[in-house]
């Protein structure tokens, strides 16, 4: 053979090689992804109202794991007693029918985005009261389908769901809010529902609550049977606690000063009633308004609520202080009384020695005011009262009882009220605590 004839054969094979690296650089994959779902979905070759068959083709159940991904959580409503989440919801599962040849591994998956196309869990929110789907621009929903018939199901949703409230502790409460998942129409027998290992829960890192913190959250089956047979359920527990600081500011620390404002009266003078009268009657009505606004944020429960508490004794101060000018004007009149009777009473003896005088000479008079001086002497002395002893200590004018009442006013009313303090917060945070 000549090297002409062997450079000729050389250069065949070369051109062979370049047009077969040519053709397969031209290969159009997506063309036989479409090949391939043709092929598996064609008409008459798969039928989506036949469920799968169990693990490894047997005529168990068809088992699907589920895992989802909290994107937010927008509002707790405690009236309505629900929650509105916005989650992307996976499902997976193996549908052998669906197996393909992934072309050496340049397939790795083939994509849908009709459901309808394919077998799909009938899964329902139980505790859901209303949802939609996103659709901008396109609708966020896909269906991946493996090469060893794994399908995989994600969607992005919007819900709201009930989460029934026990409010004994509003508002050092923590608050169990779940979101529960279940088969609609196939029992056990057929599908079985499990939670993806590893991780089933993911959260949102920057997840922002206006009134509540995110504590934890537990996950947790709930298979219910009813007279049609035993349904599988998954359920997430999420843990949300309420953000104190809120209410300190808003409610607790007006309510204490609205109390304290009430105590002002106990320094005014008694003889000023406009003055007393309009401060205990505002703060009064400040305090009721402030109560029934605190109510019309809540639902209307049968049982009390710690705030009830806290409102129920800080309108009691009020209004006690109320009554209270009450008693030192009634006891102001009554010593006004007295001190005219005994007025008038002086007034008659005086005038009574006054006409003895002009009766009896200077010696009748030394020797009656001797004999009254006896009589004062003989008299028994009394015992000493430790109440009146502590009470005359106070500054008071003519040991007038309505002064009195004030000055003990102005000592038992904060000392009670740092009593119900010191017995509500110990109360409640020690409930919270064993709650917790």
């Amino acid at each position: 053979m000549g090297t002409g004839h062997f450079f000729w054969v050389i250069f065949y094979f070369a051109s062979l090689c370049s047009a077969s690296l040519a053709n397969n650089a031209k290969i159009n994959f997506r063309e036989k992804e479409k090949k391939v779902l043709d092929q598996i979905l064609g008409a008459g070759k798969y039928d989506a109202r036949i469920r799968p068959s169990g693990i490894n083709g047997t005529d168990g159940p068809a088992v699907v794991s589920v895992n989802i991904f909290v994107r937010s959580i927008s509002k707790i409503d405690d009236v309505t007693m629900e929650y509105s989440v916005q989650l992307t919801f996976r499902e997976q599962w193996t549908d052998e029918r669906l197996k393909f040849d992934d072309i050496q591994g340049r397939l790795k998956y083939l994509t849908l985005t009709e459901a309808n196309r394919v077998w799909m869990p009938d899964l329902f929110f139980s505790n859901e009261k209303e949802g939609h789907f996103h659709n901008i621009i396109m609708p966020n929903v896909y269906i991946r389908i493996f090469p060893n018939g794994s399908v995989l199901y994600s969607i992005r949703i919007s819900l709201t769901l009930a989460c029934p409230m026990n409010l004994k502790l509003y508002p050092l409460d923590r608050q169990i809010c779940s979101l529960r998942m279940a088969s609609y129409g196939w029992t056990t027998n057929d599908l079985v529902f499990l939670w993806k290992e590893g991780d089933p829960v993911q959260v949102v890192k920057n997840l922002h609550l206006p009134r509540f913190t995110l504590e934890k959250f537990l996950t947790d089956y709930c298979n219910s049977k009813t007279n049609t047979g035993e349904y599988s359920c998954l359920k997430v527990d999420l843990l949300f606690k309420r953000e104190f600081s809120y209410y300190l500011i808003q409610i607790y620390i007006p309510c204490c000063m609205l109390v304290i404002v009430s105590w002002v009266s106990f320094w005014l003078d008694q003889g000023a009633v406009p003055a007393r009268v309009s401060l205990g009657v505002t703060t009064l009505l400040t305090m009721a308004t402030q109560t029934s606004g605190i109510n019309a944020s809540l639902p209307p429960v049968s049982y009390t609520k710690a705030i009830d508490v806290w409102t129920g004794v800080c309108l009691t101060f009020v209004f006690g202080a109320l009554l209270e000018f009450a008693l030192v004007n009634y006891a102001s009149r009554s010593d006004m009384h007295k001190e005219n009777m005994k007025k008038k009473r002086r007034d008659l003896e005086q005038a009574s020695i006054d006409a003895a005088s002009d009766l009896l000479d200077t010696d009748s008079n030394a020797t009656f005011a001797m004999l009254r001086q006896c009589e004062v002497h003989m008299q028994a002395p009394k015992r000493p009262n430790c109440c009146k002893t502590w009470l005359s200590k106070f500054p008071t004018r003519q040991c007038s009882r309505s002064k009195r009442i004030d000055v003990i006013s102005r000592i038992t009313f904060p000392l009670v009220f740092a009593l119900f303090n010191l017995v509500y917060w110990s109360t409640y945070l020690f409930r919270e605590e064993e709650d917790e």
